[in-house]
């Protein structure tokens, strides 16, 4: 039986040591290797010149460089937003988006294949949760961005298909293998991940000693509200889930993002915004509206123009800190999952 061969992109420069170690090799190979991975990004181990033919042989033997391979790319003609349709190993798909900003490329990623979370607007989680991603696969659609690109990625939101934080451990591996001094060494300041209100898992990442930014997905003033959007809502009252983003700014002393999915007729009213500006008022934070996606197996409609800026009004009158986000390729499949399903479906 042939054993499974050791994902080499998943381990820390620590671990590469001691694996290294354990095959007895010099230390200095470790540095060499992880510079291939994770700053030279290659996707063989061919690629690793400076290491002996034996040496290469060895780590092809016990090693595995996970393949994530682009199987599709759309480029949007209004911003020149990409969104990428990444393979995997396994056949599974997943989405990233680079985004250009004055300051600098953002890059959205996903976590895992699939969600299990049931937002009702939300084309990612129509097939349910496939799997986790890899440490190695969350690092390596942010290197394949890079290597097609061929521009630095700057900003790193954790946001695409997947809750994060029901893939605690892999996440937070990867946080700190983004943001290492010996890989692509992007801040952690600029990481940005969004939970839909995992309570323990906020307790437990504000412990972490992090310093990214959590991105709570707030979507309804209210938990009926909540509840009729979120299904997670049923697990964790509002009041709970607002107990933990304070204790995480609190730890942290990280402003806290909420998202706020605008959709027309549902969560936009004036009594929504004045409920909304109560929540917020006594909190250090920030609200983005999203005006919602809209996705053909769900009848939720975005608000107009003017009434997501009359919405927005009514919080700045109120003294919340607030922007609506600003749409990045909305001609083409922007919304989380949907080229994905596009692909699945055979559309």
């Amino acid at each position: 039986m042939m054993t499974e061969k050791k994902d080499i992109c998943s381990y820390t420069f620590e671990e590469l040591q001691e694996e290294m170690k354990a095959l007895g090799e010099k230390a200095f190979r470790a540095k060499q290797i992880y510079e291939w991975l994770h700053v030279k990004l290659v996707d063989t181990f061919d690629e690793m010149t400076n290491l002996s033919k034996a040496l290469r042989e060895r780590l092809e033997e016990n090693y595995e460089i996970r393949k994530v391979e682009m199987a599709d790319r759309q480029i949007s003609v209004q911003d020149g937003t990409n969104k990428f349709l990444f393979c995997l190993q396994d056949g599974n798909m997943v989405e990233s988006v680079l985004m250009r900003y004055k300051h600098g490329n953002s890059v959205c990623i996903s976590s895992q294949v699939g969600c299990r979370m049931g937002c009702r607007f939300c084309a990612s989680t129509l097939d349910g949760l496939e799997r986790n991603l890899t440490t190695s696969e969350m690092l390596r659609q942010i290197y394949q961005i890079q290597k097609i690109s061929g521009e630095r990625v700057h900003n790193i939101v954790v946001m695409g298909t997947g809750e994060p934080l029901d893939n605690y451990d892999n996440f937070v591996k990867f946080v700190h293998m983004i943001s290492d001094a010996h890989g692509l060494h992007i801040s952690q300041r600029n990481l940005t991940a969004s939970t839909c209100g995992i309570v323990p898992a906020i307790y437990r990442l504000a412990e972490e000693g992090l310093a990214i930014t959590l991105a709570l997905s707030l979507h309804g003033s209210n938990q009926e509200k909540r509840r009729s959007l979120m299904p997670v809502a049923n697990k964790y009252e509002l009041s709970e889930v607002l107990a933990a983003c304070d204790a995480y700014f609190d730890k942290t002393g990280r402003r806290i993002t909420f998202e706020y999915s605008l959709v027309h007729g549902v969560n936009d009213t004036k009594e929504d915004a004045a409920e909304l500006a109560g929540i917020l008022k006594p909190r250090n934070c920030h609200l983005n509206l999203i005006p919602v996606n809209p996705i053909k197996e769900r009848n939720y409609e975005k608000p107009d123009k003017k009434s997501a800026e009359n919405f927005k009004n009514k919080l700045e009158k109120n003294g919340i800190n607030v922007t609506i986000r600003r749409e990045m390729g909305s001609d083409i499949d922007g919304a989380c999952g949907q080229l994905r399903r596009k692909h699945m479906q055979g559309v």
